[in-house]
């Protein structure tokens, strides 16, 4: 499982935002650990897939939770080289750019410096995460009627931070040698959202050169 393990040494340890925990001895703990297990055996198209007799809601509850502690990490070993003055705007290369709204604090989009909209998404993400009518953790606690929604929502946004990163930091992160890591978890992210349907397609076009690529590899 060594290539999911952020990469050693001090940086590791440096997070974007608190790192969300599954609390240890839940179902969703469990859930988590087979994933890993999964995941360690390599094939990442199998490792998506919903266990038997799983709940679907709680599966992939699970795993944005994950995916959000991925980007995090990912995040916050380059938050050094996106600054307001290096990404005055958050894009994905010359032809998407994006303005933030969350529909409650901020209704009408405002055009931000990219580490302004990361932070505005992450807290949004965060916010949502630990809402326990959108992200029950007690065993028994019903998801709600909108939780597939509101995941999507989750995942179409943190896929703009994967965005960022490689059309904006690619060269940063080469340096840093996570290419590999930020490669896997980026297809693990993929494979997940496309086993579920849940980002549509238009919204991937930024990276969808790269999609292709790392799904042809596993056909």
């Amino acid at each position: 499982l060594e290539m999911f393990s952020l990469v050693s040494g001090s940086r590791s340890s440096k997070t974007f935002k608190p790192k969300k925990n599954i609390p240890e001895g839940s179902h969703q703990y469990e859930l988590l650990k087979h994933a890993e297990a999964t995941l360690g055996s390599g094939n990442l198209r199998q490792a998506v897939m919903l266990p038997e007799g799983e709940d679907l809601n709680e599966w992939i509850a699970v795993n944005t939770v994950d995916f959000f502690n991925q980007i995090n990490m990912l995040y916050g070993t380059i938050t050094e080289f996106c600054t307001e003055a290096s990404c005055p705007v958050m894009s994905a290369g010359p032809r998407y750019e994006y303005h933030w709204a969350d529909g409650t604090n901020i209704k009408k989009p405002i055009k931000c410096s990219a580490p302004k909209y990361i932070d505005y998404l992450m807290t949004w993400v965060q916010d949502q995460l630990d809402d326990e009518t959108l992200f029950p953790s007690k065993i028994g606690v019903p998801f709600p009627k909108n939780f597939m929604s509101v995941a999507k929502t989750i995942l179409k946004r943190l896929f703009r931070v994967y965005a960022h990163i490689y059309h904006q930091h690619f060269d940063s992160v080469m340096r840093l040698q996570e290419e590999a890591h930020l490669n896997t978890s980026f297809k693990h992210f993929i494979f997940f959202v496309q086993e579920f349907n849940l980002i549509d397609r238009r919204e991937l076009a930024p990276l969808q050169e790269l999609i292709e690529k790392l799904g042809s590899k596993d056909r």
